[in-house]
């Protein structure tokens, strides 16, 4: 997404714990820190009009249930109020579709998530996806006939399209489109708005 946006000509900030710096894109300013210390980037934070929120426990199970609240939760509960502080604009958040028939942990720490943000009367886009295909990610790709197939059963439909899969280009064309086009209160993208982008 960086490079996409600095591809754009937008200036890019992105938070980087220390040591993690030479990992970002070219193009972007590392702002070091610790997204689950406030003190140690909230100073920072401007010159900004929007906060992209990408934190989250990477590869999702159920075993990770405390993960999620430790990191995802604890994530949001620092930097919404350092984005209020800071006078941003626009704060951006990929969050997961729910309700959902499984990971009732992580989507409802995400659905928490959602509503510190909602609480913090930010202007703010939500993403909701529920699986991102890509690289190492492409097993689902398996059970798109399955999908197919649900998004027609009107017993299956609802879930299925909230639940569907959406690409890697997917996702980042909805993340710019959300960058560049701020919301004026919240606005929540589900999978097919963001499959629309």
């Amino acid at each position: 997404m960086i490079a996409a946006l600095v591809q754009r000509g937008h200036r890019v900030r992105a938070l980087a714990r220390e040591g993690s710096a030479p990992k970002l894109p070219a193009g972007c300013t590392p702002i070091r820190g610790d997204v689950l210390d406030k003190n140690s980037y909230a100073q920072q934070i401007q010159p900004a009009d929007t906060l992209v929120h990408l934190v989250g426990v990477s590869h999702p199970n159920p075993a990770k249930a405390e993960q999620f609240r430790a990191v995802d939760l604890a994530s949001m509960q620092n930097s919404v109020p350092a984005a209020v502080a800071a006078g941003i604009k626009h704060f951006v958040y990929v969050s997961v579709a729910h309700p959902a028939p499984v990971m009732k942990t992580y989507w409802q720490t995400r659905a928490e998530c959602e509503a510190i943000l909602r609480a913090s009367g930010l202007s703010s886009t939500i993403l909701r996806p529920w699986y991102v295909l890509g690289p190492g990610h492409w097993w689902p790709y398996a059970l798109a006939p399955l999908y197919w197939l649900f998004e027609r059963l009107p017993a299956t439909r609802a879930t299925a399209l909230r639940c569907g899969l959406v690409t890697l280009r997917q996702m980042l064309k909805a993340l710019v489109h959300a960058v560049e086009n701020p919301a004026q209160s919240v606005r929540v993208m589900e999978v097919a708005q963001i499959r629309q982008c």
